[in-house]
């Protein structure tokens, strides 16, 4: 054995220690690679963190992105330290791309959609927003379609393209939200105790915040009524509670104070020919 690894070594000296570089070469690209995704995961893990524009799906999805990015690269300048033709090689890579990308125009869409709405959150899993004629609450975003829950239980998917191309309405945003209510009273009303009583029902509720302060206006003189518009201010999460207790109220306030909600009225008028009758 000793005598055959000598004649080995005698006749392809040139060619051991030829590939025994290139293999030391390789080896340290690999772990020059692994270094590089191991700081780059713990950089976008970091900007996640700091910046807060990224939950942990898109994390994991933008490291599984450079760590794919660095392996091909490595692979590139392995294949070359061993002589490979990698420009032919990436000709045909590009080429298939090409097709494939082709092939898969939507759906590459809406993964590059995804990508950017995980990025940019415009909205969160738990918000209500509205898209078109589709609204619901955010049961999860995904990298081709979010998925949506109407207040009916109803299951949508709707796929990313499609929200990024069209204005979203986020009512969960923002901390808080405004309601306008109209009720109508009637002429003959004193329109001044109308304002008083309405603004002390808004300021008796619990879930209507003081600052901004509630307002009752004059929104239109219409037919048979004044019509009167309840304005407030309430957290976001209290929109639907306050929004009902009000419109629960709303008869039973204006009835104890004296004052009517009519129903539409028309005067009609006939004109005869009373030389006939």
């Amino acid at each position: 054995m000793k005598e055959w690894i000598c004649n080995f070594w005698c006749q392809h000296q040139g060619e051991v220690i030829y590939y025994g570089k290139k293999v030391v070469l390789a080896l340290l690209v690999l772990v020059l690679a692994w270094i590089c995704i191991r700081a780059l995961a713990v950089m976008i893990r970091k900007i996640a963190e700091k910046t807060g524009r990224c939950d942990i799906a898109g994390e994991r999805l933008i490291r599984k992105v450079c760590r794919y990015g660095v392996s091909f690269v490595a692979l590139l300048i392995i294949l070359d330290l061993f002589g490979i033709n990698t420009a032919s090689l990436l000709t045909v890579l590009g080429t298939v791309g090409l097709a494939v990308g082709l092939a898969l125009k939507d759906t590459l869409s809406n993964m590059a959609t995804g990508l950017v709405l995980l990025i940019t959150r415009p909205y969160n899993p738990g918000d209500y927003i509205e898209n078109g004629a589709v609204s619901g609450t955010v049961e999860k975003m995904g990298l081709f379609t979010s998925t949506l829950k109407t207040p009916d239980g109803i299951f949508i998917a709707v796929p990313n393209n499609i929200l990024w191309a069209t204005p979203v309405k986020n009512y969960s945003r923002n901390d808080l939200r405004r309601a306008d209510i109209v009720v109508s009273v009637s002429y003959s009303d004193d329109i001044e105790k109308g304002v008083e009583v309405l603004t002390a029902l808004m300021n008796s509720n619990e879930h209507i915040i003081k600052d901004p302060a509630p307002e009752v206006l004059i929104s239109e003189l219409a037919d048979s009524s004044v019509n009167l518009q309840l304005r407030y201010w309430s957290a976001s999460g209290d929109y639907w509670t306050a929004y009902w207790e009000i419109k629960r109220q709303l008869k039973s306030t204006l009835e104890n104070a004296g004052l009517n909600i009519p129903f539409p009225q028309r005067v009609v008028r006939v004109i005869g020919d009373t030389q006939n009758k």
